[in-house]
């Protein structure tokens, strides 16, 4: 049966026909594609769309790459399959490294992610991965120059133990997270509530638009539990009125 472009579950079924094909092509992990369909149900929960809440959290984001010295794009196989291309703008507007990082590493797979990051235009970090991260598992491994020197470093769909990581090392952490329950929804300092290609996006577009004053508020008010906390209200508005 073909979907029309207007039905409601289209962007989602064109999401998954992409996931599975670049699980066919090694890019994507098995494990990645039940994370995927975690996500996509909280997505629904807030009705598929960047909400006001999120779209402050981005807008403080883009705060956080403008004011960083040294900032970083931590990519994984879902990332990089979703939202390749808006990573690569994203390098643009920020000057951001970009750094490839897997649970279920290789190195195929790692050459396979960079270059569909590259054929979109980014330039990805590459050398020998050292074991920076103080992990027992393959997300330790990250590069000097990278994660090692990172200020701020930006992890959309991020698993929790690497974050809390990363924040035990100094870094300030913005977590890309459909559940704000999850572990690294908490332990980051900034979590988007959003879907990643749309959240990506909108930082790009904040990005060069802020002003000192604005972004010097934006750092000083940032509130991780208020995005979380506003998140939840938010689902739980639309569960109360799912029948109405």
């Amino acid at each position: 049966m073909t979907i029309p472009t207007d039905h409601p579950r289209y962007g989602s079924l064109i999401t998954r026909e992409r996931l599975a094909g670049f699980l066919r092509e090694g890019i994507v992990s098995p494990e990645g594609l039940t994370a995927h369909g975690r996500g996509e149900a909280f997505d629904y929960l807030i009705g598929e769309r960047t909400t006001e809440s999120a779209l402050l959290a981005e807008k403080t984001a883009a705060a956080l790459l403008s004011s960083s010295q040294h900032p970083v794009i931590s990519v994984n196989g879902n990332t990089a399959a979703l939202a390749a291309r808006e990573i690569a703008l994203l390098q643009q507007a920020s000057g951001a490294i970009v750094e490839v990082n897997l649970f279920h590493r290789s190195e195929e797979r790692v050459r396979k992610i960079t270059h569909l990051l590259e054929s979109y235009g980014a330039t990805v970090l590459t050398g020998t991965a050292e074991r920076i991260v103080p992990l027992s598992h393959d997300r330790a491994l990250s590069y000097p120059d990278g994660t090692g020197k990172a200020d701020v470093i930006l992890v959309p769909l991020e698993d929790g133990d690497r974050c809390e990581a990363l924040r035990k090392m100094g870094k300030t952490v913005i977590a890309i997270d459909l559940n704000p329950l999850s572990r690294t929804a908490r332990m980051a300092n900034l979590t988007i509530v959003d879907e990643v290609t749309r959240a990506i996006p909108m930082i790009t577009g904040f990005i060069g638009t802020l002003q000192e004053p604005e972004i010097s508020l934006l750092l000083k008010t940032t509130d991780n539990n208020y995005f979380l906390k506003e998140a939840m209200k938010e689902m739980n508005r639309r569960l109360a009125d799912a029948l109405d």
